[in-house]
């Protein structure tokens, strides 16, 4: 008797586990341990074969070659680099918007979190027609005012250059909340025991904000190391070769070297997961607390006379990252020839012309890819939340076995480079008996599964804010836990599920890495379009493509904000 009642509460704390776990291993760990597997056997998988090899630690002699070893050592000085300028500048744009009297907080905001909404690939494409060595806008601008100038993006300053601009406003999103929500009760007891205002930012308002200076440090140093894209456009180009783009390279070797390729993304993930560690170690054992009951409204800096000048360091960010790589877009893209000598050619009679956007919006390629991008980011961000939100409310509201395990699983994707992961996707799908491979069905797959660290954080979030007392009361008064959670849980929640919704379709818009190598023909993304166009050397149409591209993404951006808009309206 008790058995038989004991059973139904086992089953439904057992079998929602099972599930749960089940889809997590097909979803991420399955595609991590296909790339283990790979690195060390002697066979890639393949469909009807899983049959590897046997064990081995050659594939990762190939991090002994001059090409590997220079690799590395280009990544993690390009990663260095880029991750202090960008730690800088997202660090004086947040203090600025948060903590000072600069001109125009608001428009300094604008700046600060504008270029996260323009894919890094998209302003390197930018900058190669701006500083490219030969025909770039700035060397033509300089031959045509007789300067000896020339300046080549391509190289290590050009890549750390262009990753710092676009990893900048991950930093100052990181910062400005710290500084935000900084109690000034310390700042003004420094004050009145003499410090001066210098003196007080770096010894006691910099330190408080060292937790988020340090994630905001291993976060784009974390995205820089593993930045394909950026690296392929300007890094290959000026021979400067990086981890991720070396992976690419031995996968699109003939014959495919994938266990060796697998090897160096073991290796490229080992340096993100140090990083992730060395950020924890700095920070541990260590108190930051300064938010406390009481109301916080820190205390504005006084710039005095270099007011102006960091308005204009503000509004230069924001012409490097924005309006000077979208000018040079628009410029290429409505010239009638791909190079210009001069800009004096632009005076010409029929120099100019609408001609390359017409082609474009025309092509049956671009529309497939256009539908290809909306469908699968549409689609991903939707199960995306739906599965955010079970993972969650089995973690926070149910007592299912095993629930402290599940976010450790959901968030493994973080601490896997983007490239690495789409790696491991493309193994799972060929070996999978699903035929989903070379569908649009894989890529949406494929989103899921890498936005789930991103979807999980910003649902779970929104999760613990709602009582569960108010879906409780429902159930007491006879409705079924799931109908509880339909009608009163998910109403609740519906401002942080859209938001999170909403971030995710961003995301899913930006990606080139995970889909690399899981699209085919049929399902071309906008993203793998513009790659595509440029590795074929088709600058025009890449940067026509790039326009269409941006401007989708600034319209749903737009929407975002709109949206927000009025869920805080109706809060209120």
């Amino acid at each position: 008797m008790n058995a038989a009642l004991r059973s139904p509460l086992w089953v439904n704390r057992l079998v929602p586990s099972f599930a749960i776990y089940g889809l997590l291993v097909v979803l991420v760990l399955f595609p991590v341990a296909l790339v283990a597997l790979a690195a060390f056997t002697g066979q890639t998988p393949r469909p009807g074969n899983m049959t590897l090899g046997g064990l081995t630690l050659g594939n990762f002699r190939v991090m002994a070659s001059d090409e590997a070893i220079a690799a590395l050592g280009n990544s993690l000085l390009v990663a260095g680099a880029s991750s202090i300028a960008a730690l800088a500048i997202g660090t004086a744009m947040a203090f600025l918007c948060a903590r000072s009297n600069v001109p125009a907080r608001k428009l300094v905001y604008i700046a600060g979190i504008m270029p996260l909404f323009l894919p890094s690939y998209v302003g390197a494409l930018a900058w190669v027609i701006i500083a490219g060595p030969s025909a770039g806008l700035f060397n033509v601008l300089m031959r045509d005012l007789g300067i000896e100038f020339p300046v080549d993006i391509y190289g290590i300053g050009g890549l750390a250059y262009t990753l710092a601009i676009y990893n900048a406003p991950y930093a100052f999103i990181l910062v400005h909340g710290a500084l935000s929500m900084m109690n000034p009760d310390l700042e003004d007891a420094a004050g009145i025991h003499g410090a001066s205002l210098g003196r007080t930012f770096r010894h006691v308002t910099l330190p408080l904000a060292l937790p988020a200076i340090l994630g905001a440090a291993m976060l784009v140093f974390g995205l820089a190391i593993e930045n394909f894209a950026v690296a392929e456009v300007i890094g290959t180009p000026g021979n400067v070769i990086t981890l991720p783009t070396l992976i690419f390279r031995l996968m699109n070797a003939f014959p495919v070297r994938g266990n060796e390729a697998a090897a160096v993304a073991i290796a490229l993930t080992i340096v993100v997961i140090a990083v992730t560690l060395l950020q924890r170690t700095l920070i541990s054992g260590k108190s930051f607390t300064t938010i406390t009951g009481k109301g916080v409204k820190p205390r504005l800096i006084s710039l005095g006379k270099w007011r102006w000048p960091a308005f204009s360091f503000a509004m230069m960010y924001f012409a490097a990252a924005v309006i000077v790589p979208m000018a040079a877009l628009v410029l290429v893209s409505i010239q009638r020839s791909q190079f210009m000598p001069s800009f004096a050619s632009l005076l010409r009679p029929n120099a100019l012309s609408t001609q390359a956007f017409v082609e474009v919006v025309s092509s049956p390629l671009t529309r497939d890819a256009i539908l290809n991008s909306v469908t699968v980011s549409l689609t991903s961000a939707s199960l995306g939340v739906a599965l955010s939100f079970c993972l969650a409310y089995a973690v926070y509201r149910s007592k299912i076995h095993g629930r402290a395990g599940i976010e450790y699983v959901a968030m493994l994707p973080l601490a896997i480079p983007a490239l690495v992961f789409g790696l491991g996707l493309l193994w799972t799908w060929l070996v999978m008996p699903i035929p989903i491979y070379g569908t649009v069905a894989v890529l949406i797959v494929a989103f899921v599964a890498h936005e789930i660290p991103q979807g999980y954080r910003g649902v779970s979030s929104v999760v613990m804010q709602a009582h569960v007392d108010l879906e409780d009361s429902a159930v007491m008064l006879g409705a079924s836990r799931p109908r509880a959670v339909a009608h009163v849980t998910l109403p609740l929640m519906k401002v942080g599920l859209t938001s999170t919704f909403l971030l995710l379709l961003l995301l899913g818009m930006r990606e080139l890495s995970v889909p690399l190598f899981l699209f085919t023909t049929d399902t071309r993304l906008l993203s793998i379009a513009i790659f595509d166009d440029l590795e074929n050397g088709l600058l025009q149409r890449a940067a026509a493509v790039s326009i269409v591209y941006t401007v989708l993404i600034y319209t749903l951006s737009l929407v975002a904000l709109r949206l927000g808009r009025v869920s805080f309206s109706d809060r209120q």
